[in-house]
């Protein structure tokens, strides 16, 4: 059993937030050496949005987030919130989206030293973020997975936006864990579908081939 240590750790880590504005759905996906990382870094709550806080993570600002987007606050607003009175401002790196499609990420501009690269993009719908990366082409492929995979589902857009960034060369580190977070289709309520993998080293691989095990 993996025992994690939530506060003052550092999770070197890929993620991505996203929604499909057309059917109502928002997801998160993450992967990392980090222990069980799908239980720290992804935040997503049904007709709300989705989450990330890596890095120098902080939990607790996952369901803080969400209720500011439930408010109404737009997503740049709230990382604004969030960072302003932060004495490890410069350590955070986070990732928001709402059900509008409107995104921001904050990268970290004095990350550890094992962070190696770290940056993020966003685009029509989403948000990558990563740090302690083999190099920009993770987030890079990420991103050009996800909008190349438009007809497909959210989830199967977000497991091929993590495929491409682990096949990237994803956390310099190596491979241990890798979560997915998405609003069920077929739900009017707040359920979710809870995906993890947090013992393997082909976690991304093996979070595919269990995602895939439940929509075939």
């Amino acid at each position: 059993m993996i025992s994690i240590t939530i506060h003052d750790s550092v999770s070197g880590t890929f993620s991505i937030v996203a929604v499909d504005v057309d059917e109502g759905l928002c997801g998160a996906a993450v992967a990392s050496m980090f222990p069980a990382v799908g239980k720290v870094v992804p935040h997503v709550r049904s007709k709300v949005g989705a989450f990330c806080t890596q890095h120098h993570h902080k939990p607790e600002w996952g369901p803080l987030a969400l209720d500011l987007l439930e408010q109404g606050h737009l997503p740049e607003v709230i990382l604004g919130q969030l960072l302003k009175d932060d004495d490890k401002r410069d350590k955070r790196q986070l990732g928001i989206v709402d059900m509008q499609g409107r995104t921001a990420n904050r990268n970290p501009s004095n990350a550890d030293a094992s962070g190696i690269w770290w940056g993020g993009v966003t685009g029509r719908y989403y948000a990558c973020q990563g740090n302690s990366l083999a190099g920009g082409d993770v987030i890079s492929a990420m991103a050009i997975a996800f909008e190349k995979t438009w007809r497909q589902s959210l989830g199967e857009r977000l497991i091929a936006a993590l495929c491409a960034g682990d096949q990237a060369g994803g956390d310099h580190r190596g491979r241990l864990a890798a979560g997915l977070r998405l609003t069920r289709p077929e739900s009017d309520d707040d359920g979710l579908l809870l995906l993890d993998v947090d013992d393997s080293n082909t976690a991304v691989m093996d979070l595919a081939n269990m995602f895939k095990s439940i929509f075939q």
